[in-house]
């Protein structure tokens, strides 16, 4: 199972945290839940990578994942632990859809994102665990990730659900 430093944060039931971000994942939008959560200040990110946020024990196989359906004009549902400025880490379902001109074209990205629920963190963290134990079984960062990714694919094959599916399930 995962072992995160730090102290767990929660979402409140209601809460809902939105940001936005450019093509390049920058972000040009973050709401005050975002900001209190996460414990910046709106000067702090704007224009900053969301990876920001990224905790070391998220799988990066599943950004590749996100990235890949988002560059796709798709939208994608994800169970995503993210890190503080300060080294505490909190859990969220984010939603992220691509926003698009008149034209149909990708002009940014937006996601919300919500408190999930503890039976879907204990899931999600399980397969999370496999994930990076693949990743860090490689001496190569983008062989780990390959790998990762590849058996990421394999489980849902599997399952016999897309990655969506499989995170709505839980």
């Amino acid at each position: 199972m995962l072992q995160l430093q730090g102290k767990q944060r929660d979402l409140g039931e209601n809460d809902l945290i939105v940001s936005k971000t450019d093509l390049k994942g920058r972000i040009t939008y973050a709401n005050d839940i975002f900001l209190e959560i996460a414990d910046y200040s709106l000067k702090e990110v704007l224009q900053q990578p969301h990876a920001l946020i990224r905790h070391e024990m998220m799988p990066r196989c599943v950004f590749q994942l996100l990235w890949e359906r988002l560059q796709a004009g798709k939208e994608i549902f994800a169970y995503v632990v993210n890190e503080t400025k300060n080294g505490d880490y909190y859990w969220v379902l984010a939603h992220v859809t691509p926003s698009m001109n008149a034209q149909g074209e990708v002009t940014s990205y937006h996601s919300n994102r919500r408190r999930p629920s503890a039976d879907a963190v204990a899931a999600i963290s399980a397969l999370y665990d496999t994930l990076l134990r693949e990743e860090n079984a490689h001496s190569n960062r983008k062989q780990g990730q390959e790998a990762s990714y590849a058996l990421l694919m394999k489980i849902l094959e599997e399952k016999g659900m897309g990655y969506d599916e499989f995170v709505l399930s839980l």
